[in-house]
């Protein structure tokens, strides 16, 4: 009766950031989005501030 017990490495599971950090599409997908998604706000927001003419 010889029950192989589970290693550490075989059940310990890779934390989330160690997965984005590895994968490198996401991290250009993440690199171009943001700073993308700042810009259009603060365009946005530039916008809004404008007076009106009158």
């Amino acid at each position: 009766m010889n029950q192989e017990t589970p290693t550490t490495e075989q059940t310990e599971r890779v934390p989330i950031m160690q997965r984005i950090i590895d994968n490198p599409f996401l991290l250009l997908f993440i690199g171009v989005v943001v700073p993308t998604v700042f810009y259009v706000v603060w365009g946005i927001m530039e916008l809004v501030s404008i007076p009106l003419a009158n």
